[in-house]
């Protein structure tokens, strides 16, 4: 089983993902560790990745997805914010998409709080300009402004 775990900047894709990954006894990975360094310093210096940044890091993320998928499964977090970018991660195998969705001053609220993370608030703008919400036929939504295991738990019901 593949899960991509997907929203914008600050939704909670990584803890959740954690915990989805856990409650499904499967490894997790957070898709922006594979970004190049070159991603990394635009995004902390508020520049919006370019389909063109995005593109080889999508490619590389299916690739591996299809690897973790021969070992039995994984859970990613991945923002996948365009149709475009599931449809390459989809390329994988068969893939469980869930959108995790909040209200943007909850995500804001949530960003300025995280210490550490290299993706500036002001980037949320952009994520929100940038993001096609999935439809039914493409993931399961889930209202993502409770606790991490809320939202969990209620990923874990979706996909049960």
């Amino acid at each position: 089983m593949l899960v991509v775990v997907m929203g914008v900047a600050g939704v909670g894709k990584t803890t959740v993902g954690e915990l989805v990954a856990h409650g499904l006894d499967l490894p997790f990975h957070d898709a922006d560790a594979f970004h190049t360094e070159e991603s990394r310093r635009k995004m902390a210096a508020g520049i919006p990745l370019t389909e063109a940044d995005r593109e080889p890091w999508l490619r590389d993320l299916a690739r591996r997805m299809r690897e973790w998928e021969a070992e039995g499964g994984a859970v990613v977090a991945c923002s996948a914010l365009r149709r475009r970018h599931r449809e390459v991660l989809a390329s994988a195998g068969p893939v469980r998409f869930v959108f995790l969705d909040a209200d943007p001053e909850t995500i804001r609220e949530r960003i300025a709080r995280r210490k550490g993370h290299y993706m500036p608030p002001e980037l949320l703008d952009s994520q929100l300009a940038t993001l096609e919400p999935p439809g039914p036929d493409e993931a399961v939504q889930i209202e993502a402004a409770g606790t991490p295991g809320e939202t969990a738990r209620a990923v874990l019901l979706a996909l049960s």
